[in-house]
């Protein structure tokens, strides 16, 4: 009796909370370390952008209803499903050409990441208001508040650390997201995307398209309902095109490095402050 074939997985997009295939059809392959096909993957469209650019949009001001206390829960129950699947990860990871080693440190700081921004939830107010000095009987008082719908431009390597450093900082604020993967290493994007799925993450808070960065970047870039493009992982050729692209609709442009990112100063690039004046006294 011949063996058993492998039941190969079909990996799709990750929009408002469901795992739907590309409008188009398309696939494109994801390979492993010698060249071979690891899997099959969705190949996002312009109408999936724009798909998850609406749900996100609707997710947004309830996300950002939340009080602080709960997104850092929120994000804690994320670390959680992360460390539970993390042979899943390092095997992924491993498959695509990292050590054991480097798969297994690259989960680990994974996991640390996503705990130390959770903390950050409930305390990046505190830290980044302020309470203004003025002359006269009014408070005047400074509050970051979330910008809105963020894009992310994911950095191919790491795959997975490299997506989560750029995810987590907006969500801290109650921002929501629309990511695209690494096209090079795209397969644990959407293994994250199965521990968002199996976690407390409301749907449309975040959403990850596979595909081409050339592709839908420009799209995110001129699109009027994103407010804040982070293009830490787009081509290095595309991003005084992007710039340009989002200065017709007044969209913040974030840059920076693509791992090493444990700082509430990123945190700061997703919010828009707000000052309120307010009479003292009788």
């Amino acid at each position: 009796m011949s063996g058993r074939l492998d039941v190969k997985k079909t990996h799709k997009l990750y929009v408002g909370g469901q795992f739907p295939r590309s409008e188009s059809g398309r696939t494109f392959p994801a390979l492993d370390a010698d060249g071979a096909v690891m899997a099959r993957m969705s190949l996002a469209s312009r109408k999936d952008l724009r798909d998850a650019v609406r749900v996100a949009r609707g997710a947004q001001s309830g996300w950002a209803g939340r009080t602080g206390y709960n997104r850092g829960q929120i994000l804690y129950r994320i670390a959680e499903m992360v460390e539970e699947r993390s042979s899943i990860f390092a095997g992924q990871l491993r498959e695509a050409g990292s050590s054991k080693r480097q798969a297994d440190a690259e989960v680990a700081a994974t996991v640390d990441r996503l705990v130390w921004y959770a903390g950050w939830c409930d305390k990046y107010a505190q830290v980044m208001g302020n309470l203004n000095p003025v002359a006269g009987p009014f408070f005047n008082i400074s509050v970051p508040e979330p910008s809105g719908v963020v894009g992310v431009i994911a950095p191919a390597e790491p795959a997975l650390l490299g997506l989560v450093s750029r995810v987590a900082p907006p969500l801290v604020t109650g921002n929501t997201v629309i990511v695209v993967a690494s096209e090079t290493r795209p397969v644990p994007a959407i293994a994250f995307a199965e521990a968002l799925a199996t976690s407390d993450v409301p749907g449309g808070v975040v959403n990850i398209l596979t595909g081409s960065p050339r592709e839908l970047a420009p799209w995110l870039a001129d699109h009027m309902d994103v407010n804040v493009l982070d293009v830490a992982g787009a081509p290095t050729d595309m991003l005084a095109d992007l710039e340009t692209a989002s200065a017709e609709n007044m969209k913040r442009i974030v840059k920076g490095a693509t791992t090493d990112v444990q700082s509430p100063y990123l945190i700061a690039e997703f919010t828009e402050t707000k000052t309120v004046w307010h009479p003292k006294g009788v």
